[in-house]
C-alpha cells in the first residue's frame, strides 16, 4: 500500500471514531399562560457548526469504501452550504479536493470561508423551477462528472450513508439525552436524511415518540407546492429519496417570517443566535402548543447557529429587500401577545 493511501486510511478511522456527542440546553417556555419543557440540542458544536459534519464523514467513509480515496482525489457536491463548509475541512485533512456548485442563495460567509478553505466554486443561477436553485445544482453536478469520470460525488440526496451516520449517532444521542420522558422531536427537513436516520433508531428503541418534520412553505420534500424559499438550507425542489410517510408522523411547514420571528425572540430573551433551520423548528415545535394537548417532554434538533444568518434573517435591511419586514413584526407582535418567553434553566 502505498503511503499517501495509507495516511489518508488513517485519517478516515480517526474521522469516523471522533464524532462527539452535542450538547443540550434545557429550555422554559412560557406560551398562552403555560410554562412548557423544551431540550435544545446545538449542532451548531460540531467542527464547522452544523449537524452536517457527520453526513459528512458519513458521505466520505462510503465513498472511500465503494471506490478508495487517493490523495488528490476530486470532490464534487451541490451544497446550499452547511454540507460544503462540513466537506472542505474534511477533504482538506484527507489531502484532496473539493468542487462545491452553489447558487445565489448561499450566503456570502459561507461562500467567503469555503473560498479561503481551497474549495473550488462553481456557481449555478438557473432557477429550477421550483422555487429555488437545487435542481439546476444537480444538473451542474452530472455535467462535471460526465466530463470528469474520475470524479468522486456523495450524492447526498441519495447515497444512504447519509441517513445511516445520524441512524448510528444522532438518534443514540437524542434517545439518551431526552430520557424516558421525552415524547415529542421535532427536525428540520432538507435532503430528509437527518430526520430518516433519527426515526429509524427512534422507531426501534422509543416508539412512543412523535417525531415532527419541519419544512418550509414553498417546499416539496414532504408535499406540497414548489415556491420561493427565502431561509437557507431548508426544505428542498424535490421529494425527499429517503423519508416514508411512516418516518414522521406530521410535517410542519413554516413560513419564513415565523422563522424569522422566532430566531429574533429566542436572540432577544436568551442572548442566543439559532440559525435559520433552527429558528424553523422552534416554530414546529410552538405550533403543536395547544390549550389541552402539548408535548411534555420534546427535543428541538437545532442544526446550526446564528452566525452564518447575520445577512439575512437578523439583518432589516434584508427583511425590507424579500419585503417581509411587516409580516415579522406582526408574527412578533402576535407571539409576545400570547405570551411567548424563553428562558434557558439549564445547559
Amino acid at each position: 500500500m502505498r503511503p499517501g493511501r495509507r495516511k489518508l486510511l488513517q485519517r478516515i478511522g480517526e474521522l469516523r471514531a471522533n464524532i462527539s456527542a452535542t450538547p443540550i440546553s434545557d429550555i422554559a417556555v412560557e406560551y398562552r399562560g403555560r410554562t412548557h419543557e423544551l431540550a435544545l440540542k446545538h449542532e451548531s458544536l460540531n467542527p464547522t457548526g452544523s449537524i452536517k459534519d457527520r453526513t459528512a464523514i458519513g458521505l466520505l467513509v462510503e465513498i472511500d469504501r465503494i471506490n478508495p480515496l487517493v490523495p488528490g482525489s476530486v470532490i464534487v457536491e451541490s451544497t446550499s452550504g452547511n454540507l460544503g463548509l462540513a466537506l472542505a475541512r474534511l477533504v482538506r485533512l484527507l489531502d484532496c479536493n473539493f468542487i462545491a456548485v452553489i447558487d445565489e442563495k448561499t450566503p456570502q460567509p459561507t461562500r467567503d470561508s469555503l473560498t479561503e478553505s481551497g474549495v473550488e466554486l462553481r456557481f449555478v443561477d438557473e432557477p429550477d423551477g421550483q422555487g429555488g436553485y437545487l435542481l439546476t445544482r444537480l444538473k451542474a453536478v452530472r455535467e462535471l462528472c460526465a466530463e470528469h469520470p474520475e470524479y468522486r460525488w456523495p450524492n447526498q440526496y441519495h447515497n444512504q450513508a447519509n441517513p445511516l451516520i445520524h441512524e448510528h449517532t444522532t438518534g443514540p444521542e437524542i434517545a439518551a439525552q431526552g430520557g424516558a420522558a421525552l415524547d415529542a422531536v421535532y427536525i428540520a427537513v432538507s435532503t430528509g436524511g437527518t430526520l430518516a436516520g433519527i426515526s429509524a433508531h427512534l422507531r426501534a428503541v422509543a416508539p412512543g415518540v412523535r417525531i415532527v418534520a419541519v419544512d418550509a412553505t414553498g417546499s416539496v420534500v414532504t408535499g406540497g407546492t414548489g415556491g420561493q424559499r427565502l431561509i437557507a438550507g431548508l426544505g428542498a425542489s424535490r421529494a425527499s429519496s429517503f423519508l416514508t410517510r411512516g418516518s414522521y408522523d406530521k410535517a410542519a411547514r413554516i413560513t419564513p417570517a415565523a422563522t424569522v420571528a422566532a430566531c429574533r425572540m429566542f436572540l432577544e430573551d436568551t442572548g442566543i443566535a439559532l440559525g435559520g433551520s433552527s429558528g424553523s423548528v422552534l416554530c414546529g415545535y410552538l405550533g403543536d402548543l395547544g390549550p389541552l394537548h402539548f408535548p411534555r417532554r420534546a427535543l428541538c434538533l437545532c442544526p446550526d447557529d446564528g452566525s452564518k444568518y447575520l445577512g439575512t434573517v437578523y439583518d432589516d435591511t434584508w427583511l425590507d429587500t424579500v419585503h417581509i419586514a411587516e409580516d415579522v413584526h406582526g408574527a412578533v407582535a402576535r407571539f409576545r401577545e400570547d405570551g411567548l418567553r424563553f428562558r434557558v434553566t439549564a445547559s
